[in-house]
């Protein structure tokens, strides 16, 4: 065990995508022995790992402010590796005392390179992107989750939409798919070691399969047949994905759990065609019905606003917050948008002035958390089933399937149980984007 008794920092910024890779590299320290924490306050530290994001500039500043942080917690002799999106696009010059780098590949790379620094007590600058630009899958399988109690199992990478807003086609590259058989094999490894939920990540998830002959579809079916699977959820999905035959199958697979996350960014037709988003707002609220036409009426749709996009004009916000509703949207996560140099949306005229910018967030924001409160409180009197991720002396705290979070009443639960709890009182939190708003409930039994 080569890094035995050595505290090891994993810590993820961004995407699903980036959890599944963090997740890779915090299994394989841990099987060399390593302890795994995401706390910077854990005690003599001798590396850590930051995985990266860069969707917008905000993220990109925290990304900076959290690597220095972790330079300065490790001292000089601890390893400091990162990776992701932000690492891919820094014009890297190493001032931030990094000593092994990787991009959107050659994240296997990297629990090696620390315990080999580690073992020899020399650190030494690795730069892991001159090999990290092949549009190849770079295969990151886990045995178990160390991070979180649910599975994240990556089946796609890369994008070729290019949204005008967006760098990340720049980062991740082109699309490239999972084989599905080993898809299969990490699923079915999983729910040996004590999974009971998968949920299906990557950068266009409905992409899957188009450069193997497959499609997103096909593998559900596949996935469906898997022994001892207790649940089933997809990423995030462009709208334009979700077809007929991807909802008929969805509908069929009875493990599968009924929450979309569909980004909408705009509700505005001009706004969307400037995004370059592939559907205008009609468009996209036919297939919010189609979605509940084939998997109910209380399918939990949520979804993304980009706010102030260049042009963005105040009746053009109101479009986006009257498609908010129209939609019966329940959770929302909003963003002002921000410049990405190299995108086109960067070049834009009419760039919104930040104070308009921050009302209209504020605003969003709001409305988001009122749809969210009036989704969530139908379930209220129900029976409802969590699947248990945290547990103490007396609560335990879980999302249902229809991906509400949800706290009860009785602890001392282990994690991966599925429970049924009756829905109480809804706690309507108003504290940011990401507000704890959960439902609370009783215990009634374990499953």
């Amino acid at each position: 065990m080569i890094l035995e008794n050595r505290n090891i920092l994993v810590k993820v910024l961004g995407c699903r995508s980036s959890l599944c890779e963090g997740e890779f590299i915090a299994g394989k320290l841990a099987s060399m022995g390593a302890n795994i924490t995401d706390d910077f306050n854990t005690a003599n530290l001798s590396a850590a790992v930051i995985v990266t994001c860069s969707v917008t500039s905000e993220a990109d500043k925290k990304c900076r402010q959290i690597i220095r942080r972790a330079r300065r917690i490790l001292g000089d002799d601890g390893v400091l590796a990162v990776c992701g999106c932000w690492a891919e696009r820094e014009n890297f010059e190493n001032a931030f005392g990094i000593d092994i780098i990787a991009g959107s590949r050659g994240k296997i790379l990297i629990p090696n390179e620390i315990a080999g620094m580690l073992s020899n007590g020399k650190r030494e600058f690795r730069d892991l992107r001159k090999i990290s630009r092949e549009n190849s899958w770079e295969e990151l399988a886990i045995d178990y989750p160390v991070l979180h109690s649910r599975a994240f199992v990556k089946i796609q990478d890369g994008c070729d939409h290019f949204c005008t807003y967006c760098i990340i086609p720049f980062l991740r590259g082109k699309p490239v798919s999972r084989p599905e058989r080993n898809i299969l094999r990490e699923i079915e490894r999983l729910i040996s070691n004590g999974c009971r939920e998968i949920i299906l990540t990557g950068i266009h998830l409905g992409l899957y399969g188009r450069d193997i002959n497959t499609s997103l579809a096909n593998l559900i079916a596949k996935i469906s047949r898997v022994k001892n699977l207790a649940r089933l959820r997809l990423g995030s999905l462009e709208p334009f994905s979700l077809d007929e035959n991807l909802l008929r199958r969805l509908s069929e697979c009875e493990i599968f759990c009924p929450h979309l996350h569909l980004p909408l960014q705009s509700g505005d037709d001009k706004i969307l065609e400037s995004m370059r988003r592939g559907y205008n707002s009609g468009e996209f609220l036919r297939i919010c019905d189609n979605a509940r036409k084939f998997l109910g009426e209380d399918i939990h749709i949520s979804s993304d606003i980009l706010v102030g996009f260049p042009g963005e004009s105040d009746r053009a916000f109101q479009n986006t917050l009257q498609i908010m509703k129209s939609a019966k949207f329940g959770r929302v996560h909003v963003f002002p948008y921000s410049p990405r140099t190299g995108t086109l949306a960067a070049k834009f005229p009419e760039q919104i002035d930040p104070e308009t910018k921050n009302s209209r967030t504020n605003h969003a924001i709001e409305l988001g958390k009122d749809l969210f409160a009036n989704y969530a409180r139908k379930f209220l009197g129900s029976e409802i089933e969590i699947l248990v991720e945290k547990s103490g002396a007396n609560y335990a705290i879980g999302h249902s399937r229809h991906y509400l979070e949800v706290i009860c009443n009785s602890g001392n639960l282990e994690r991966n149980q599925i429970i049924t709890l009756r829905a109480k009182t809804f706690s309507d939190a108003r504290s940011d984007a990401r507000s704890d708003a959960r439902l609370e409930a009783e215990f009634i039994s374990r499953n």
